[in-house]
C-alpha cells in the first residue's frame, strides 16, 4: 500500500487526483494540506482521510506519508517538491513542474540525488487513446508518418476576458498561461503518439494588453499570449503544425491529424467543450472508425467522464515503477526536456528563426 499525502487538496485535486487515489487497492490517502486548517480539515472529512496539515513540510515530514503530491500553483511546486525531496518521499508534481523553467533541471538532479521515485501528471501520455494511435504508428498501420497536424482550443486562456480565479494567469511569472499549461500538455500527447520535436518556429501574438475580469466590469493588464503557433519537425524527420488558439470560457474542441504514406488517422472529440489530455477520442483510421481495444483501459472510471480517468493511469504507472524498481514515465526529467522544448518554443517566436531543441547541458 503507498500512502499519500496531498498538497492542495481543495483544488484541482478534488476533482482529478482524490478520486483517482479513492478508487485504486494500490494507494491510500493518508494526509492533505491547504492554507487553512478549516479547508484541510473539510477536504479531509469528504475523503475519509485521517490528518488535515496546512503545512506541506509537516505533511511531508509525516510517518504515515510514503508519496507526496503536488497540487498548487505552479509558484509553490518547487518549495513543495524540495520539501518532499528533503523528507525523502517519493512526490509526484503537477505540470507544470516549476514557473521558473531554468529551475526544472535542478528539480530533477535533486529527485535523482534523494533516491526516490519522481512523477509529473502529463495524464494525456498515460490516455489509452493516445497509447493505442502511438502502437498504430509504430506497428506501420499507416506507413512512415510524413505529417502531424493539431488543432486545439486553449480557453479559458488566450481571450479577451478571463475568470476572477485565473486573474494570477495573466503574468508570465505564475507559470499559468496558454503556452505552459495548455500547449504543455497538448505537444506532451502529441510526442506521445508521433516522436519528439526536433526543429520549431513559432509565432506567440498577444492580442490583448488587457483581459476583462469576467462577471465585472474590471481590466487587469496582461502579458500573456493569446495564440500558440508552431511548425517544426520531428526527429523522424515528418512535419508538425500545432495551433492552440486562446478563447475565453470554455473549450470547443480539438482536431488531430497524422499522415502517413500509406494512411492517416483523423481524431475528434465525441463530444465538444473538453481537453484532448481529459477524455476518450473519435478515432479514424483512413476513414473508418476505430475502436481503442479494451485491453488499453485499465482503470476504473469511463474515459469520457472527464480528468480522473487519466489521471488514475498516471498513479498506476507509478506503482508499476516501484514495484519494477524504476523511475516512472513521465518524470521530472521528462518535465525538464518538455520546459526546455517550450523555451525554445519562446526564443523561435522572439528571433522568427528556426530552433533546434537541443538537450540541455
Amino acid at each position: 500500500m503507498i500512502r499519500v499525502g496531498v498538497v492542495g487538496a481543495s483544488g484541482w485535486a478534488a476533482g482529478s487526483h482524490l478520486p483517482a487515489l479513492a478508487a485504486l487497492p494500490e494507494f491510500e490517502v493518508t494526509a492533505v494540506a491547504t492554507t487553512k486548517q478549516a479547508s484541510a480539515g473539510k477536504a479531509a472529512a469528504g475523503h475519509n482521510v485521517p490528518h488535515a496539515f496546512t503545512d506541506a513540510n509537516t505533511l511531508a515530514a509525516h510517518p504515515s506519508v510514503d508519496l507526496v503530491v503536488v497540487s498548487v500553483k505552479a509558484p509553490e511546486h518547487s518549495k513543495v517538491i524540495r520539501a518532499a525531496l528533503k523528507a525523502g518521499k517519493h512526490v509526484l508534481s503537477e505540470w507544470p513542474l516549476t514557473a521558473d523553467p531554468d529551475e526544472a533541471p535542478d528539480l530533477a538532479e535533486a529527485a535523482t540525488a534523494a533516491g526516490v521515485l519522481h512523477a509529473v501528471s502529463l495524464q494525456g501520455t498515460h490516455s489509452p487513446d493516445a497509447r493505442f494511435v502511438a502502437d498504430l504508428i509504430n506497428g506501420g498501420r499507416i506507413g512512415r508518418l510524413e505529417s502531424a497536424v493539431l488543432v486545439a482550443s486553449g480557453a479559458p486562456y488566450g481571450g479577451g476576458s478571463i475568470y476572477p480565479d485565473l486573474a494570477w494567469c495573466a503574468d508570465p511569472a505564475g507559470g499559468a498561461t496558454i503556452l505552459t499549461i495548455m500547449a504543455g500538455h497538448f505537444i506532451a500527447t502529441l510526442e506521445r503518439m508521433t516522436g519528439s520535436l526536433a526543429e520549431v518556429s513559432a509565432r506567440l501574438p498577444r492580442l490583448y494588453d488587457q483581459l476583462t475580469l469576467e462577471g465585472t466590469s474590471r481590466t487587469i493588464p496582461n502579458q500573456t499570449p493569446s495564440h500558440v503557433l508552431v511548425h517544426g519537425t520531428l526527429e523522424n524527420g515528418a512535419t508538425a503544425s500545432i495551433t492552440v488558439h486562446g478563447a475565453s470560457g470554455s473549450p470547443d474542441g480539438f482536431l488531430v491529424k497524422l499522415v502517413g504514406s500509406e494512411g492517416t488517422i483523423v481524431i475528434t472529440p465525441p463530444q465538444p467543450g473538453t481537453y484532448m489530455h481529459w477524455t476518450d477520442w473519435d478515432i479514424r483510421v483512413n476513414n473508418e472508425p476505430t475502436k481503442v481495444p479494451d485491453a488499453y483501459v485499465t482503470v476504473p472510471f469511463d474515459p469520457s467522464a472527464g480528468p480522473v480517468a487519466n489521471v488514475a493511469a498516471v498513479y498506476q504507472e507509478f506503482a508499476r515503477a516501484l514495484t519494477e524498481n524504476r523511475q516512472p514515465t513521465p518524470n521530472f526529467h521528462t518535465a525538464a526536456r518538455l520546459h526546455h522544448l517550450l523555451t525554445t518554443i519562446e526564443e523561435a517566436a522572439r528571433t522568427g528563426n528556426p530552433e533546434e531543441v537541443r538537450p540541455r547541458r
